[in-house]
């Protein structure tokens, strides 16, 4: 499988600035050979390109090697177009810069930004980008208009071809054109005659052809993305511009897209939002006409089986929990509007109309946002919670078709009947109503020696259904490899042999993405199909859809939540089939690619449409690495827990005296002679130890809280001139007249973090077993609350009483920041505000919930607050940052070039969590510390001067 020594290889390395981009090992191949769709399909090599230059001479070595090339990005393709047995050219790596044009009016964007992260960048102007794929989280710009994507409301007056401004595409080639240049036409001509020619050639054939141009107009006149949008050479005269709109929607198969200028649509601010529930489907579907007249953004559709799919999602809404689904269909409706008087008008004139139209209940629409974002949470992640209910060896395959509108209501019964008939039980139909575009999920088994008979026939009855009723077979998935066979079947001969020559004239070697839009194999969407083998507990649900990638810290430095459950079915796969020197291969690789390096947050399970944490697999995987000597010795460390986090202590406090060179060098033959695992790195950022943890003890009525300090002060020192968040809380409680304790035993108590996070079992079961009957005690059975000083120590607290003894379960904990906000702000006085604050959220305050309570305390003491656009975790997490530094290093780029560029702004650095304190100050040179020591400073009484610690 490993294939770094071949001359492809070396012709490959020739091509770029780095050949550390150029990957060959088993697990980057594998890892790269499974996207969101159900097809699957080895790459010989991985490129990570970083320039248009790169792509040009990557293009020359497959014309040179004869082997094809194909691009990906986010990976969230769903119909095969993001895979390939050739080279695999990864883009999301290093195409992510992103340009505000005309304050906010265009955007320049590098294939590799996502959907979300652009429309970030556009907040300010209050704009954003026209698609609005459900996957905005997760899919890129490049796929976007690569596949043409619109989305739930953009329909076809915003979706990618229609609001495009210009492009920067490299040609097979190696041409590079910018079709926003003065001379962008000219250049073709003078560069690309035989293309130039052949486009104007072909737009004066369908001009010339009434049949040809009434067909195409026809085709277009619905979302469509099946085969090339042939509709530009009726919309575009310059062969420039023609090229540029047959790009998009291309897959990949005729240029690549070094960027993009989108122009973008205002955001309405002010929305209302209804689920609206009806006896049936002809009754929903019988509502749209007189419904769309009310002008709704949008108007999605649910069926039966995917309201009862819906019904077990933790944020379903209650009125969709009670009901008692039988036949139902539910329709998700939105008005968007400039100003809620506007917005009010819209929803209560559709209300009038809906009484009319057989909704059940009163119509109601809400403008909460909690309420709006769980109705679109469950639209959203509908199609990951339907996938991730299906049986265990089964695949998902998602379709999405569309038909004229008042062909729905037959085309949903239709397709229902030929679920039936071919024995696709609890497939599901949903999708955007408005335009007459559906999506439907079946679960097959595929792969191997499983029979496709029954797919075969079912795709064929489908296939002949959509072009019957006028529709189709792609409305915006892209056609991939799954309907190429189909293409000439929905154009006719004349228009396929067109695209053929289009095909031609931008790759005339067939070279690029070669079997997707089109292909001669009439099969061929019954050849590559992924299989999903049975593998673990914590990660069989998995439909690798892709959305945890952009959350996952390690995603540029090793794998990603989703490659690591890929990788550990492929090492299934090939034990399955007895090939075992592949099996050992992957395992070895495994061992630092998809454990060492993943920082176990938590994040790829914040961004799971089926609440995956791959962390679980990780933590188990730890253990199992670990052996019984590494359990020991954690079960030791839990039970000398106080003698251990002083000895750290002391060894930082030491080495902070040594020569930083003498002690650099050191720590760097230690690390060589011994396991990597074991010996931290040092740096010279890193503090001297801290503190011991010190008992709080007041009157027992007077108490208002028991204090659980984190043993990370004990470890890691304050920064400098500051108290630590340890005694900034206390100051800051006994300031606004709050009582705290602390629990019996503090200095050997820790959350169970540590040992949680590898696994540990043992070690954690014995801290749980001495931290919950402290705790106990010191709340008066939980009539107190915990207060914890760091954002992972109360997560690991949560659970830890989540995970225990039931009669522990009375206890309560809340963050420091929290309390803070709730009892002990409101009785102090800001002296003095600081300037600008550069704000850190952690991971785990973002799985709890409180990002927004801690921006609201840093706003309370400082005239200004950023959390950076490019914020995510920092892979410190824990010991990763001290055992793995490249893991902090490639988590936090990002956000330090961001803060690197504001730095003039800030004049200080908060976030909540000590060692992602040390993370973000290791990664940026900025003195980053607890945000109440902030809030201590600015309540601070007098002129300051004096230090109360």
């Amino acid at each position: 499988m490993t294939v770094d020594d071949t001359p492809l290889m070396t012709t490959l390395r020739e091509a770029v600035a780095d050949r550390r981009n150029v990957r060959g090992r088993a697990t980057d191949l594998l890892a790269y050979s499974h996207d969101a769709s159900h097809f699957a399909l080895t790459p010989r090599a991985v490129v990570l390109a970083s320039s248009a230059a790169e792509i040009g001479r990557l293009f020359t070595a497959a014309r040179d090697s004869q082997v094809p090339l194909a691009f990906r990005s986010g990976g969230t393709s769903l119909s095969g177009q993001a895979g390939t047995d050739g080279i695999l050219v990864d883009t999301r790596r290093h195409f992510r810069d992103i340009e505000v044009l005309d304050e906010g009016g265009r955007v320049r964007v590098g294939p590799g930004a996502t959907v979300r992260q652009v429309n970030a960048r556009l907040a300010r102007w209050g704009r954003r980008l026209g698609p609005d794929p459900a996957s905005d989280s997760a899919c890129t710009l490049g796929g976007v208009v690569a596949n043409n994507s619109s989305g739930m409301s953009c329909g076809t007056a915003a979706n990618s071809y229609a609001t495009l401004d210009s492009l920067v595409l490299v040609l097979p080639s190696g041409t590079e054109i910018d079709t926003a240049a003065a001379d962008a036409d000219e250049r073709l001509r003078h560069l690309e005659p035989a293309l130039y020619a052949g486009l104007s050639r072909l737009r004066e054939r369908v001009l010339g052809r009434p049949e040809l141009r009434a067909r195409i107009e026809q085709q277009f006149a619905i979302k469509n993305t099946m085969g090339y949008g042939l509709n530009s050479l009726l919309d575009h005269s310059r062969p420039v511009n023609i090229l540029a709109h047959l790009i998009v929607g291309s897959e990949g198969t005729l240029a690549f897209i070094a960027s993009v200028v989108m122009r973008t649509v205002p955001v309405l601010p002010h929305a209302r939002t209804g689920l609206l529930f009806f006896d049936d489907l002809a009754a929903a579907t019988g509502a749209l006409p007189e419904l769309v007249e009310t002008g709704p953004a949008t108007v999605e559709l649910l069926d039966a089986t995917a309201l009862r799919v819906a019904q077990r999602d933790p944020a379903a809404d209650g009125m969709l929990r009670r009901l008692r689904v039988d036949h139902h269909v539910a329709l998700l409706v939105e008005y968007q509007a400039d100003t809620a008087d506007a917005v009010d008008d819209l929803s209560k004139a559709a209300q009038a109309s809906l009484r009319r139209l057989g909704v059940n209940g009163e119509p109601a629409f809400t403008a909460d946002p909690a309420t709006r974002a769980a109705y679109w949470h469950i639209r959203k992640g509908l199609y990951a919670m339907v996938a991730g209910a299906r049986p265990p060896g089964t695949t998902a395959l998602l379709e999405d078709v569309v038909v004229p509108v008042p062909e729905l209501l037959p085309t949903c019964e239709e397709l229902t009947r030929l679920f039936a008939r071919h024995d696709y039980r609890d497939s599901v139909i949903f999708g955007h109503a408005k335009d007459g575009n559906i999506h439907f999920m079946l679960t097959e088994r595929l792969g191997g020696d499983a029979p496709l008979d029954r797919f075969a026939r079912f795709t064929d009855d489908m296939v002949e259904l959509i072009l019957r009723r006028g529709g189709s077979l792609k409305a915006e998935h892209g056609t991939g490899r799954m309907m190429a066979p189909f293409v000439r079947r929905q154009y006719g001969a004349e228009l396929y042999e067109i695209m053929r020559e289009i095909k031609g004239l931008c790759d005339p070697d067939g070279l690029l993405n070669p079997g997707v839009v089109l292909t001669d194999q009439q099969d061929a969407h019954l050849h590559h199909l992924k299989s999903s083998p049975e593998v673990e507990q914590e990660v069989d649900r998995c439909v690798e859809c892709g959305f945890c990638e952009p959350v996952c810290p390690s995603r540029d430095l090793t794998t990603t939540p989703r490659q690591r459950i890929v990788l550990r079915r492929e090492y299934e796969r090939a034990r399955a089939a007895g090939d075992n020197e592949l099996a050992d291969r992957l395992r070895a690789e495994y061992a630092y690619d998809g454990v060492d390096t993943c920082a176990v947050d938590g994040m790829c399970q914040t961004a799971c449409p089926v609440l995956i944490n791959t962390g679980d697999l990780v933590k188990r995987l730890r253990a199992e690495q670990a052996g019984k000597a590494g359990a020991a010795g954690w079960a030791a460390a839990a039970r000398h827990w106080d003698v251990t986090t002083r000895s750290a202590s002391a060894a930082l406090t030491t080495v902070r005296r040594l020569p930083t060179s003498a002690v650099a060098g050191a720590n760097r033959l230690a690390r060589q002679l011994l396991d990597e695992d074991a010996v931290p790195l040092w740096s010279p950022e890193l503090p001297g130890g801290g503190r011991r943890r010190a008992s709080a003890e007041a009157e027992a009525d007077a108490v208002d809280a028991v204090l659980f300090p984190s043993c990370t002060g004990t470890m890691f020192g304050p920064v400098q001139d500051s108290p630590g968040v340890d005694r900034a809380l206390r100051i800051l409680c006994r300031r606004a007249g709050v009582a705290l304790s602390t629990p019996a035993g503090l200095p050997g108590l820790c959350c169970g973090t540590p040992w949680r996070s590898k696994g540990m079992t043992s070690g954690y079961a014995h801290m749980a077993g001495r931290v919950l009957p402290a705790l106990w005690e010191a709340t008066r059975a939980g009539r107190l609350p915990v207060v914890s000083d760091a954002s992972s120590c109360s997560e690991g607290l949560r659970h830890m009483i989540e995970e225990g003894p039931s009669r522990y379960s009375g206890l309560r904990v809340l963050d420091a920041v929290e309390f803070v906000a709730e009892r002990v702000l409101p009785r102090l006085t800001v002296v003095r505000r600081t300037e600008h604050v550069a704000l850190h959220p952690t991971c785990s305050a973002s799985r709890m919930g409180m990002t927004g309570v801690l921006r609201s305390v840093a706003e309370s003491i400082a005239q200004r607050v950023t959390v950076p656009e490019s914020w995510g975790c920092c892979g410190f997490a824990g010991d990763r940052g001290l055992l793995h530094p490249e893991l902090t290093s490639a988590a936090t780029a990002p956000q330090a070039a961001e803060v690197a560029a504001r730095s003039e702004e800030f004049t200080a650095y908060a976030s909540c969590n000590r060692t992602c304190e040390l993370g973000m100050t290791r990664a940026t040179g900025k003195p980053y510390q607890h945000l109440l020591e902030l809030v201590e400073r600015a309540t601070r009484p007098g002129d300051g001067g004096g230090l109360p610690w």
